[in-house]
């Protein structure tokens, strides 16, 4: 079965502190540079997801934005 196109998928080892390193090829493609901070997003039925640095700005703009339309701070 062929890889579809921009999906990709790597395994990882959780180390005794609970870290883990991402697999080169994944920095280079995301553009994750040392430093960077990351967002880990969880389910309890689907699982963690760490999606791309970039969706941290339009993440918080929607969080910011929801709580400003419920008159929450």
């Amino acid at each position: 079965m062929p890889k579809p196109k921009g999906k990709y998928a790597w395994t990882v080892t959780v180390g005794e502190k609970g870290q883990i390193v991402i697999p080169k090829q994944a920095r280079e493609l995301f553009d994750i540079r040392p430093g960077d901070s990351l967002i880990v997003l969880g389910d309890v039925r689907r699982g963690l997801a760490i999606p791309p640095k970039s969706m941290f700005t339009e993440f918080a703009h929607a969080v910011f934005e929801t709580a400003e339309e419920t008159g929450e701070e």
